[in-house]
């Protein structure tokens, strides 16, 4: 049996309302005991010194761009799930806007297959709704549910067609399969670079107005009502977009939903404005979809986050090449690369006294697993907590630890991010997979 102790570290298992100092020991990839002193019973182990430090289980993302296969210069599994370990994510969510897309078995399986050889973490594909992601016709459901995947999308490509959008979220039914939708109307977006406000004026850029997400989000909350259907909202982004999903779970809607960091913390500001306001940039860096927002979203993205209306964080990850970023606007790439830094982006919220840390970590872990179901799949029962006979899956925290972003040091292939030269207060210390160490540094060290 291979065994690992983890010694004398702060255990927040937000699913089991634990918050205390104890051990944790995984045996043979399950988690076998929690508690004070469990590891000194432990004779023949491996053992972690968690003083100091903070014990969770490992941040589940439902929402992450691997690029592979088709992308490679972008991304490839095995760099993104070596990106995620060192976000403390043991479970990644992988959307299917690779070449060729997810929407046959043979396309799910390739997936696998490589996930198998090359990755670090759990990759877990999401299969297209609709063929090539076209938006034309129905992927067939039954096919990818059977091949593995764990829920449907088109990812950025909104389903615009209201009738096929209601057939499939009636045919998803069938495989208890979630329809993660993209909510934004492409016909109000067309041609839009950044958030429609006094910034994209300023820079005159074509917005993207906050209606095109929440004309959707309204659009596709009563056809999920109508069917019956489990609808996942992606990315939510404006305080129009949460007014609508809490009125909806308070109708008892099956509507779960998630919210990114950088919409969690950063505006529309962050397209212009370097240090301070007498520098004038366009930094595509910071050009993602749905765009930054203003301040009055994101307090609402706080309070719903704060109150369970929003279920998790995901980091939407969207890795791209230097050559995709460093170009005119208008033709740069959207998307930011964001599972190294998620955790000490979110951090800013507790440390602000926005949100407290036990909820952080609730909405990083057994909130998204539960959202979609998957602690209940054969092999993943517990995922999200640190029960007995869970899968081992841990994260080792430092909530103080301040260190700077350098995207040169990234694991992933995408060094595109506005946080280049920030000082996050936040660290992931060590994160462990299965009962193995993926990722450790100094602050996690062997006994």
């Amino acid at each position: 049996m291979s065994t690992l102790a983890i010694h004398n570290g702060r255990v927040i298992d937000p699913a089991l309302g634990r918050d205390g100092i104890a051990d944790v020991v995984i045996v043979d990839g399950r988690i076998a005991r929690v508690g004070p002193n469990e590891g000194d019973a432990v004779v023949e182990a491996e053992r972690i010194d968690a003083t100091g430090l903070v014990v969770a289980p490992g941040f589940v993302d439902l929402h992450t761009h691997l690029r592979e296969p088709g992308f490679e210069y972008k991304e490839t599994i095995a760099t993104g799930t070596a990106a995620a370990a060192r976000g403390g994510f043991t479970t990644v969510c992988a959307m299917p806007n690779t070449s060729p897309p997810l929407d046959s078995r043979a396309a799910v399986e390739s997936v696998l297959r490589e996930a198998d050889a090359s990755a670090r973490v759990r990759v877990l594909p999401i299969g297209c709704i609709t063929h090539g992601r076209a938006g034309k016709e129905l992927a067939p459901a039954g096919e990818l549910a059977g091949a593995g995947v764990v829920a449907l999308s088109d990812d950025g490509d909104a389903v615009a067609d209201p009738s096929l959008m209601r057939h499939a979220l009636e045919y998803s039914t069938r495989f208890h399969l979630p329809i993660a939708q993209h909510c934004e109307d492409p016909r109000l977006v067309r041609d839009g670079q950044m958030h429609e406000g006094w910034v994209a004026t300023r820079l005159g850029l074509r917005g993207r107005p906050a209606s095109a997400e929440e004309t959707f989000v309204a659009r596709d909350i009563a056809l999920a009502e109508l069917t019956g259907a489990h609808l996942h909202i992606c990315h939510v982004s404006t305080a129009g977009s949460v007014a609508l999903i809490r009125a909806a779970r308070e109708r008892g809607a099956h509507v779960t939903t998630e919210v990114t960091p950088h919409h969690l913390t950063l505006t529309h500001e962050e397209v212009a404005f370097g240090a301070s306001y007498a520098e004038l940039r366009y930094n595509t860096d910071a050009k993602v979809n749905p765009p930054l927002r203003e301040e009055r979203d994101l307090e609402a993205l706080i309070a719903a986050l704060r109150d369970g209306v929003i279920d998790c964080i995901a980091t939407d990850h969207a890795p791209h090449a230097t050559s995709d970023k460093e170009i005119e606007f208008d033709l740069a790439a959207a998307g930011i690369s964001g599972l190294e830094t998620a955790f000490g982006l979110c951090m800013r919220l507790v440390h602000a006294g926005q949100v407290d840390l036990p909820t952080l970590i609730e909405r990083l872990t057994v909130g998204p697993a539960t959202a979609w179901g998957l602690d209940r799949r054969p092999g993943l029962e517990g995922l999200g907590t640190l029960a007995p006979g869970a899968v081992g899956d841990v994260v080792l925290l430092d909530p103080a630890a301040e260190w700077t972003v350098d995207p040169a040091a990234f694991a992933s292939r995408g060094r595109n991010t506005p946080l280049a030269g920030a000082t996050l207060r936040g660290f992931v210390a060590a994160t462990i997979f299965g009962g193995n160490i993926v990722h450790q540094t100094e602050r996690a060290v062997a006994l």
